[in-house]
């Protein structure tokens, strides 16, 4: 890092208030963040800047994702000059959904927005993601109306919203948007692992919290290299695999197994009597036949599809009780 960048964030870090955060907090600012240590300083003082013009307490939490760079001295000096700002660094790199994951559970806040680090996402924009969850929602998704990426990340993303909007059912335009805000009670029911932070709306959506989305400004990239690419496309649709499954099959698998082996079960059954009926009119040979052999293939199949499903039902029941997302509780 040359000597004037260096004075240059000790001067931006000078501009900080000194005071440490209240013990009541109505926003937490999560932002994970990987090597973005020409960002940081910046994205600080934007987010200081907005949040002040609330009158609101508030809290940011950057989540170092086992960055390699200097970010880490950054955020202990910007902690060390505004105790608003904490920080938690990984010893090596977990992925966004982990980020993600211990900020929420870190986060004191009432409502929690996210954000990422790359100074594309504008803090300015925080006013009207809450003011649009203040009207009657759970989570608010900032949609980049008009993205400055290049057409390696915008193509895959598009693909990707399309295919996810159709197969979820919610009607969402970014999915992967990293601007979001939330009421704390989402967070807290919403388990976030793998990759999937990618469907934190649909996994709300399903749960039964109200979503909606808002277009925010989006700025080109100033610093650094984006980290997706098309892989993320790929990467993205088998993670929706996974989501279908375990939200919406993950207490009755024998709806998902069981149709489909309850399909191919039927679909051998019908090619094996066309074929015998053939057979007994003297219309052909059944020895001359291999699609009779692919009936009771599928026959097979099916059997050991319906089969999976008791077994996975049998594994569902014995767990015990079920989880449920709770909005009220009323006992007096």
């Amino acid at each position: 890092m040359s000597e004037n960048y260096q004075k240059t964030n000790e001067d931006q870090v000078q501009r900080q208030f000194h005071d440490r955060p209240p013990k009541k907090i109505d926003i937490s600012v999560v932002v994970p963040l990987y090597n973005e240590e020409q960002s940081l300083m910046p994205l600080s003082l934007a987010i200081r800047d907005a949040l002040d013009r609330m009158n609101s307490t508030y809290e940011v939490i950057f989540v170092d994702d086992g960055s390699t760079d200097n970010s880490l001295k950054l955020l202990r000096e910007i902690h060390r000059k505004n105790r608003r700002y904490k920080f938690i660094s990984f010893r090596k790199n977990y992925g966004k959904s982990a980020a993600l994951s211990v900020g929420f559970q870190h986060a004191l806040g009432r409502i929690i927005v996210t954000m990422d680090a790359d100074l594309q996402d504008d803090p300015n924009e925080i006013p009207r993601l809450i003011e649009k969850l203040e009207s009657g929602y759970d989570l608010v998704n900032g949609w980049k109306k008009k993205r400055h990426d290049p057409i390696s990340k915008t193509i895959p993303s598009r693909l990707f919203n399309f295919t996810t909007s159709v197969l979820t059912g919610i009607r969402l335009r970014d999915f992967n948007s990293g601007l979001k805000a939330y009421r704390r009670e989402v967070v807290q029911d919403i388990k976030v692992y793998g990759e999937m932070h990618r469907f934190l709306p649909v996994l709300a959506h399903w749960a039964g919290y109200r979503v909606a989305e808002i277009p925010v400004v989006h700025h080109p990239r100033k610093y650094g290299k984006t980290k997706f690419g098309m892989s993320r496309f790929w990467h993205g649709l088998l993670d929706l695999v996974t989501v279908l499954f375990t939200t919406r099959y993950s207490k009755r698998p024998l709806h998902f197994f069981g149709g489909i082996g309850l399909f191919t079960f039927i679909l051998g059954i019908a090619i094996d009597l066309e074929l015998t009926i053939e057979w007994l009119m003297g219309k052909t040979a059944i020895s001359n036949r291999p699609l009779f052999t692919v009936g009771i293939l599928l026959i097979i199949v099916g059997v050991q599809f319906v089969s999976i499903g008791l077994l996975g039902e049998m594994i569902t029941r014995s767990n015990g009780i079920e989880e449920y997302a709770v909005k009220e509780k009323v006992f007096n």
